[in-house]
């Protein structure tokens, strides 16, 4: 990624420096507080009680956020700048994407945000990165990147947007532009290294390109109306001499199948793979959800073909995520 230049102060916006766009698009930013089974898929791995941010996109009181914080729920709360709150219900949770939806139910006296294009973002445009609370929970942030994002947890972006200085409470923050636009969703912190060797913290930001395509199919179904991607179960990593599998979902496809962490990846259904977004991108294109993928590993320095009969990952989260 590109290095700003000079960074911009690790502080909040001047409120007499924002416009009025903007001071209204902070205002329409609320916290999402929910609560999910002790026996959901997803507890142990993110918890049971979670907490982040959202944004008014309609005048309805549908809230976007970032999926983590609201998959499996079964208790949601907003709480906007003024404390006022109110439940909520999760519409949808893309696991392609990473966002949530979330409808308040009742009236949400907040004006919605209007949609930006994060395609047209460029590295060193000036943003603001905020929660719940107004200019006080905001992080003035440059664009230091746009680059595709690879996840362990089987999860792939084409066009990552990367922000910083970070913001510290950045689960579904706001990016927003000088035009008061949205333009994209807190998910991760992550560290940078810059071209002075020093490391520092980045954002990385779901780009809100990804939504408008799939709003209304996630608004109707709850999901994507097409038929899931396969999911293996894994959570691997680059590493010399192959993907490295570094842990096992409980029971998952994966695991059923044999394979341990520790194991290399070297090809699938015959193909090399040597990266992340490789990886995940062969397993996709072998069909969707309950195929079967032919998996070569290399395991205390001889190799194996596995067989692993894929799964929608949907179908074991707990039944209240989608409504």
């Amino acid at each position: 990624m590109n290095e700003p230049s000079p960074p911009l102060p690790d502080q909040p916006p001047d409120p007499d420096n924002c416009s009025a766009q903007v001071l209204r698009a902070l205002d329409s930013i609320v916290s999402v507080r929910t609560r999910v089974p002790e026996t959901a898929m997803t507890a142990d791995t993110l918890g049971i009680e979670r907490e982040g941010h959202g944004i008014v996109i309609n005048e309805q009181g549908l809230v976007l956020t970032i999926g983590y914080i609201v998959t499996e729920a079964n208790s949601v709360w907003l709480v906007d700048h003024q404390d006022r709150t109110i439940q909520g219900y999760v519409v949808a949770y893309d696991q392609q994407s990473g966002f949530g939806l979330v409808q308040a139910l009742g009236k949400i006296s907040l004006p919605p945000v209007a949609l930006g294009k994060s395609r047209e973002l460029k590295v060193g445009n000036k943003m603001l990165l905020a929660g719940c609370g107004g200019v006080e929970q905001a992080q003035q942030t440059q664009v230091t990147g746009i680059n595709e994002f690879a996840g362990y947890w089987e999860y792939l972006i084409d066009a990552a947007i990367y922000t910083a200085p970070a913001h510290p409470f950045w689960s579904g923050a706001a990016l927003i532009g000088e035009d008061g636009k949205l333009y994209g969703v807190g998910s991760l912190v992550l560290q940078t290294e810059y071209e002075d060797n020093s490391v520092k913290s980045a954002n990385m930001v779901i780009p809100i390109d990804l939504l408008p395509p799939i709003l209304d199919e996630l608004m109707q179904f709850g999901k994507r109306n097409a038929p899931a991607r396969p999911w293996v179960g894994w959570f691997t990593q680059e590493a010399p001499g192959g993907l490295s599998i570094v842990g096992l979902s409980d029971n998952g496809p994966a695991e059923v199948a044999g394979l341990v962490a520790g194991d290399l990846i070297k090809a699938i259904d015959g193909s090399k793979v040597s990266t992340l977004a490789g990886l995940f991108r062969a397993v996709w294109s072998a069909g969707d959800a309950g195929v079967d993928i032919s998996v070569v590993v290399e395991r205390a320095g001889s190799l194996q073909s596995i067989v692993i009969s894929t799964v929608d990952r949907n179908a074991l989260l707990y039944s209240e995520t989608v409504h």
